[in-house]
C-alpha cells in the first residue's frame, strides 16, 4: 500500500464530508474553502471515490456529497485504495527485482510492511475517527 500526498487529501476530504454531512449533502466548495484545498483536485479525488462507492453525489439546489455507506463501514484503507488503486500502490513495482534485473533482496520486507500498513488501516473506519475527541473539536 502506498502512502501518498493524494490518499492523505483523500481521507481528509471524506472526512470533512462525514463530520458536515449530517446537515444534508455536502459540496465540494464547502469542503474545498475548510481545507483548502482547489475544487478541480477535490473533484478528482471524489470522482475516484463516487467510482469505488465510497461517496454519492446528488444533482441540483441543494446537492453535493453523502457517504454512500454508513461511517462504521468505510475503512482507511478503502478511501487511500480508491485514490491509489493496490495496483499501483506496490512498495516495489519491479516485481521483486532491482534495477539490473535482479532478484531484490528486501522485496519481500516492503512487501510485507505494505500489508501490515493495509491491514491496520483496514481495521479503522471514518466513525473511529470521527469519534475522536481532538478531530470533532477541529471541526469548528
Amino acid at each position: 500500500m502506498r502512502l501518498s500526498t493524494k490518499g492523505r487529501y483523500a481521507l481528509t476530504t471524506i472526512m470533512d464530508l462525514t463530520l458536515h454531512q449530517d446537515g444534508g449533502p455536502v459540496t465540494l466548495a464547502d469542503i474545498s474553502q475548510r481545507q483548502s484545498l482547489s475544487l478541480s483536485y477535490l473533484e478528482q479525488l471524489f470522482a475516484d471515490l463516487r467510482r469505488d462507492g465510497l461517496v454519492h453525489g446528488m444533482r441540483g439546489p441543494g446537492g453535493g456529497y453523502r457517504l454512500a455507506r454508513a461511517a462504521d463501514t468505510i475503512s482507511v484503507a478503502a478511501v487511500i485504495m480508491a485514490v491509489d488503486p493496490p495496483a499501483a500502490a506496490m512498495v516495489d513495482d519491479g516485481g521483486g527485482h532491482d534495477d539490473a534485473g535482479n532478484h531484490c533482496i528486501t522485496h519481500d520486507l516492503w512487501s510485507d510492511l505494505s500489508d501490515q500498513i493495509r491491514d491496520f488501516l483496514a481495521g479503522i473506519t471514518l466513525a473511529d475517527l470521527a469519534a475522536d475527541p481532538a478531530l470533532v473539536s477541529l471541526d469548528g
